[in-house]
């Protein structure tokens, strides 16, 4: 094998240097010619208007139970408690108060390992959180706001 030619200027073989490569041609004018755009698609909005012989809109079935569901349950839990509660004590008192109205999927578990409806509850708490009704105070212990 013969030895690469190396540049002078960058000590690299001919091959890989930017000094030995010279930069490709520009494409033929042909290949610049710029081809037609297409026109925009005005879209429209589906209407639907109710009429009285249109049956009603079918509720779509839930799989789980939304956090949402959760805020006036986690809320009158607190307040039978004193207002404040270990986060596994209320978990408890929590199934106690809605598993009748838990489904079979907020018994799975989520891709993390925990129960789907502690899951959702959690996120509440997040929401009354945020809205000044609950405090964050110790980790682990959900409490009310003043």
């Amino acid at each position: 094998m013969s030895e690469p030619d190396y540049c002078d200027l960058c000590d690299l073989p001919w091959s890989t240097c930017i000094h030995g490569n010279p930069p490709a041609p520009p494409p033929p004018a042909a290949a610049r010619v710029s081809t037609p755009r297409a026109s925009p698609v005005t879209r429209r909005k589906a209407t639907s208007t109710p009429t009285s012989t249109s049956q009603p809109a079918r509720a779509v079935p839930r799989k789980w139970t939304p956090p949402d569901a959760f805020k006036p349950d986690i809320l009158e839990v607190l307040r039978e408690h004193g207002g404040s509660l270990e986060q596994d004590d209320l978990f408890a008192a929590l199934e106690t108060a809605v598993g009748e109205r838990l489904t079979t999927a907020d018994h799975d578990k989520t891709p993390e390992g925990e129960l789907r409806w502690r899951y959702a509850a959690r996120r509440a708490r997040q929401a009354l959180v945020a809205d000044g009704i609950m405090t964050k105070g110790q980790p682990g212990v959900w409490s009310l706001a003043d």
